[in-house]
């Protein structure tokens, strides 16, 4: 049956929780694309490039952990992405590998509903934090990111973002707070030490957080104390809207935006 389908998947470990797949299938047949999205359990990000070429791949998302393998393993790294260092989509252009991050501009899509943003606490180093720092970097917004340790930060220095690990954290007054930690997405733990989260949540006005589909513990913390608050499912549903225009090479209409919508909420 899948002869001739184009197919696309999405590469993560673990992957089985994604729906990513239910949003781009619903895509795909809103336009009456000859396409199947799955799953992939791929457990060494170093074969990405390999194993996407052998499944003969149209095109791919990949989440964690493997955005920065992914990046080092493309053939040519397009956009934003290159200065990420980390990418989440793939796609095969004649047997080479080309990857683009579409999560900083998905990241900037999605906030727009807060308005006006002119400084942000990120909560985390890793891949997503990368794309949306510099997403944010890149619209003039002023961003500090504040991460567990030391390690990842030099990343952040480089490009001239404000990096604290919760040893030697000076906190300012932030309009929003992002969590692109995994805190939450499958315990009850915050991003960071209450003492440190929650008066800076008392001052913002917009809590972000980058998990979807639930209201975790950092986001019920923003709430409590009267902050705006919005889970990652519109991050998720742009990102991979960028994606889908990728893999189709089409421009989606409003009709695709709200078909994946549906689908992702398995509606």
């Amino acid at each position: 049956m899948s002869e001739n389908k184009n197919l696309f998947a999405i590469f993560g470990n673990p992957v089985e929780h994604s729906k990513s797949p239910q949003m781009q299938n619903a895509g795909l047949k809103e336009i009456n694309f000859n396409g199947l999205y799955q799953k992939h359990h791929l457990e060494d990000g170093n074969k990405i490039k390999e194993v996407f070429l052998q499944s003969n791949y149209k095109g791919a998302n990949i989440t964690v952990p493997h955005k920065e393998f992914a990046y080092r393993n493309a053939d040519e790294v397009r956009g934003i992405a290159q200065k990420i260092e980390a990418v989440n989509t793939y796609i095969n252009e004649n047997g080479k590998v080309i990857a683009y991050n579409t999560d900083a501009p998905g990241f900037i899509k999605a906030i727009e509903s807060f308005g006006t943003v002119k400084n942000v606490l990120l909560l985390g180093a890793g891949g997503t934090a990368k794309a949306i720092a510099l997403a944010l970097q890149e619209k003039g917004i002023k961003v500090t990111v504040l991460n567990r340790s030391e390690g990842k930060l030099d990343f952040f220095k480089k490009e001239n973002i404000l990096a604290y690990s919760w040893d030697d954290f000076q906190a300012e007054d932030y309009d929003l707070v992002v969590n692109s930690t995994s805190a939450g997405l499958k315990d009850e733990y915050l991003p960071c030490d209450r003492e440190i989260l929650e008066p800076i949540l008392k001052k913002a006005s917009y809590a972000f957080d980058c998990v979807y589909g639930k209201i975790t513990p950092f986001l019920a913390l923003a709430r409590e104390n009267n902050c705006e608050i919005k889970d990652g499912e519109d991050m998720l549903l742009f990102q991979g809207l960028l994606a889908f225009e990728l893999f189709t090479n089409t421009k989606a209409d409003n009709s695709v935006l709200e078909a994946m919508r549906k689908g992702l909420r398995g509606e």
